[in-house]
């Protein structure tokens, strides 16, 4: 859109209209918020899905994590408008220090601005990304999600999935690597260890290759303890892989299966609405079992007696209804009990491409 502006009349009493200029509304608009305006490595946050209408889904999102946030974190504190950063008593004579001290303030000042919650730009059409500060993503939708599930009351209309985002990086091979290095430790380095499968996402980008990264995520995972194991039926983590055109976004969370894909519109629905469903609709939003046992005879198994690890990739329907094209998702299966070897890529089958409608 457009911002419309209009020019004064000429003096003189004269008629003559003045000139209507148009600027782009996006350059008019003053971001008031602080922080970035767009989603780029080093954020945390959430990642939201919607059906078309992301303004409706951005008010959605407000309301709702403000409404939790507070129950778990406090009511939100803000700074006085008319407050203003400590001045130092007497004046500097030292230029270098009066430079740091101003620089200082201005920080101070800007940090006085930063929300909770703030919406910036995802790169993807019908997604969302909220940047949170002070909490912790994870927890707080995990929150969400549990309350939801048992209360069975729906809150949203336009909000389908609702993914924390606890960590982000370029979306470059070597650099997704040396960052999941670091951030998966909390969850699978020795002695922690757990079961775990593996879900995988891109948007807006042509460059990465799903099997490249789901080999290596696996591979960290495996070098971090050797007895953490793949379970898609109930895994106890699910890592989870959000790629928009150049920046990855990684996070690791529970209760994947439960919580229907971390789906609001599907988590509210009881078991009986679920059993009315065919069987197709039932294996979408189901436990992951069936999708399983369809992809079992396309994946590549090695000799138990070789001790290798045997792995496959899994290809996932979504159970949500959006206007977009097809998007892959991908769990992978690692089922070894050794470290993971260079051959680990020669035992990565590639699995088919699941029509996707889950934006």
């Amino acid at each position: 859109m457009a911002a419309r502006i209009q020019q004064s009349p000429q003096p003189g009493g004269g008629k003559r209209k003045g000139k209507a200029q148009y600027v782009q509304a996006k350059r008019a608009r003053r971001w008031d918020g602080g922080g970035p305006r767009q989603l780029e490595p080093g954020l945390q946050g959430i990642l939201i899905t919607c059906n078309m209408n992301e303004r409706k889904c951005v008010e959605e999102a407000y309301s709702l994590l403000n409404e939790y946030g507070d129950d778990m974190y406090g009511p939100e504190k803000f700074a006085d408008k008319d407050q203003q950063p400590s001045e130092s008593e007497g004046e500097d004579d030292d230029v270098e220090a009066a430079l740091k001290k101003e620089v200082g303030d201005i920080k101070a000042s800007t940090e006085m601005r930063l929300r909770r919650f703030q919406s910036v730009e995802s790169g993807a059409n019908n997604v969302v990304f909220i940047r949170t500060l002070g909490i912790e993503p994870e927890k707080l939708v995990h929150h969400i999600l549990q309350d939801i599930y048992k209360t069975k009351k729906k809150k949203t209309r336009v909000i389908l999935r609702m993914l924390p985002i606890s960590g982000t990086c370029k979306a470059f091979l070597e650099d997704m690597k040396k960052y999941a290095e670091t951030f998966l430790e909390p969850w699978f380095k020795a002695p922690n260890k757990g079961t775990f499968q593996i879900v995988y996402k891109s948007r807006n980008n042509s460059h990465m290759n799903r099997e490249e990264v789901i080999k290596e995520l696996a591979g960290i995972v495996g070098s971090l303890n050797s007895e953490n194991k793949v379970d898609l039926t109930n895994p106890q983590y699910t890592v989870v892989v959000e790629i928009i055109k150049a920046v990855c976004c990684l996070s690791v969370v529970k209760d994947y299966m439960l919580f229907r894909k971390y789906n609001l519109q599907e988590v509210v629905k009881s078991a009986k609405d679920l059993s009315q469903l065919n069987p197709k609709q039932a294996a979408q939003t189901g436990n992951g079992k069936e999708a399983k046992l369809e992809s079992g005879d396309k994946s590549s198994q090695n000799d138990p007696a070789e001790g290798k690890n045997n792995q496959q990739v899994v290809p996932e329907n979504s159970e949500e209804l959006g206007p977009t094209g097809s998007i892959s998702e991908t769990q992978v299966v690692n089922e070894g009990v050794a470290k993971p070897k260079p051959e680990l890529a020669s035992q990565v089958t590639e699995g088919s491409e699941s029509n996707e409608n889950d934006l």
